[in-house]
């Protein structure tokens, strides 16, 4: 009896933990398609290429601000305040973080390309 005990509560104990990892994947995978979105205008992995914010590496407490001030109209957006009005305080946690922790990378600048007419 003890042993079938011990048993079924292991198998409690493995199948929380599993369906907590599977929270954490799902989670992530919702913040890695959610950042996706944000690459169209701030580059990938929020790299900005030019004229947008880089996020990447951006401090989490100041993104936070800045979106929340998005979302509740006290920082003027041209776009930003419909992106952030879309998102959850949890989203926006944990896209703080995932900028947080990508790595600044310097845009790579495009040569000299300049039309010569038809040869």
């Amino acid at each position: 009896m003890m042993n079938r005990l011990h048993i079924g509560m292991a198998l409690v104990c493995g199948l929380s933990w599993a369906a907590s990892l599977h929270a954490q994947d799902s989670t992530a995978q919702v913040t890695t398609t959610l950042a996706a979105s944000c690459a169209a205008c701030h580059g990938p992995q929020g790299n900005s290429l030019g004229g947008t914010p880089t996020l990447a590496a951006l401090n989490k407490d100041y993104f936070i601000q800045r979106m929340q001030g998005f979302k509740n109209g006290s920082i003027p957006a041209t776009v930003m305040h419909q992106h952030a009005r879309g998102l959850t305080d949890d989203e926006i946690i944990a896209l703080a973080a995932y900028f947080a922790a990508q790595p600044r990378q310097t845009p790579l600048t495009a040569p000299h390309q300049a039309f010569q007419g038809a040869q």
